[in-house]
């Protein structure tokens, strides 16, 4: 028997769906038999509404969520992430019972639908662990961000897709640390209201550097799964962790930092180099809801299209 399951997204603003409108088409594309659902705050217009409405993309209304004021400040650099928190409202959502939450950065290339009866504990949840590398030598991150503590420094191919590293009492603390772009979760009115009291009321949250998902490293403290790297493939993990990659083995493909995959086009000035097949990969997918859209929904296409580098 399937479960009562959906894949989650959040969209606040209207530059994000480029990004959604992609997740959507993958899913539909590798045959998953689940629905994306995308939960939307109030700052989302009405005119991105009816785009999402017109491909068939069921929505659900939220709150924004977010820390009591003046006890969390985000890094100028990731000034992006303020809106991050509200991703944790995706536990509010008891009509399924089972929820793999989604960022809207990612790709879908092979079809992750195991993930819906993927045995947890009650109470728990999986997501894959953060890289800790810390390449760009970013000065706000952790001082113990090095590759020595990545999680991913120990893998290599094949076993890495079934065996991610274990978290246990004497590992580095990075192994604890989980990155929030793939969470498999089950939805709970008990859960959402703990998180919540949790992120208003905890000292520690004033010391988080990446808001949802040092939250949910937190408060699933020994409460987590570790999910093997190809369901959240960072795309830094190709080019600081080989042994372990393999593109043909990518379930979920996250485009991690800043530089978004919309915001540039294949071979402009001031690309890396280093991205540009993966972001390739992002675009071909764009370019076939492009087709279709421009077919089916002109004036939606004319707004999505605004939000992409120009060619």
């Amino acid at each position: 028997m399937f479960p009562r399951a959906a894949y989650v997204s959040l969209v606040t603003k209207t530059e994000y769906l480029p990004g959604i409108l992609v997740v959507d088409h993958c899913l539909k594309s590798v045959g998953s038999r689940y629905p994306l659902v995308v939960m939307v705050t109030p700052t989302l217009p009405e005119e991105a509404r009816n785009v999402l409405a017109r491909r068939g993309i069921a929505m659900r209304e939220v709150e924004r969520l977010s820390p009591r004021a003046g006890s969390h400040k985000l890094a100028a650099h990731d000034a992006r992430f303020d809106d991050t928190w509200t991703k944790l409202r995706a536990f509010s959502l008891i009509e399924y019972e089972r929820v793999v939450l989604m960022d809207s950065d990612m790709i879908v290339r092979r079809n992750m639908d195991e993930l819906m009866t993927l045995d947890l504990p009650r109470g728990w949840i999986a997501a894959a662990h953060a890289c800790a590398c810390n390449p760009r030598k970013l000065k706000h991150y952790p001082s113990d961000w090095i590759p020595e503590n990545c999680a991913y420094t120990p893998l290599s191919h094949p076993s890495a897709l079934t065996n991610p590293t274990p978290i246990t009492d004497s590992s580095p603390r990075p192994y604890r640390l989980l990155n929030s772009g793939t969470v498999v979760l089950s939805p709970s009115e008990e859960v959402m209201r703990d998180i919540t009291n949790f992120l208003h009321t905890s000292p520690l949250v004033a010391t988080f550097s990446f808001p949802d998902q040092d939250l949910l490293s937190e408060f699933f403290k020994g409460r987590w799964k570790p999910l093997p790297w190809c369901y959240n493939a960072l795309k830094t993990l190709r080019i600081i962790h080989k042994p372990l990659w393999r593109d043909e083995e990518i379930r979920c493909l996250h485009y991690i930092l800043h530089d978004k995959p919309w915001h540039r086009r294949i071979g402009a000035e001031g690309a890396d180099e280093q991205y540009e097949d993966m972001h390739k990969w992002w675009w071909d997918m764009f370019d076939e809801v492009a087709r279709d859209m421009q077919k089916s929904d002109p004036a939606g296409w004319q707004l999505v299209s605004a939000q992409v580098a120009r060619a």
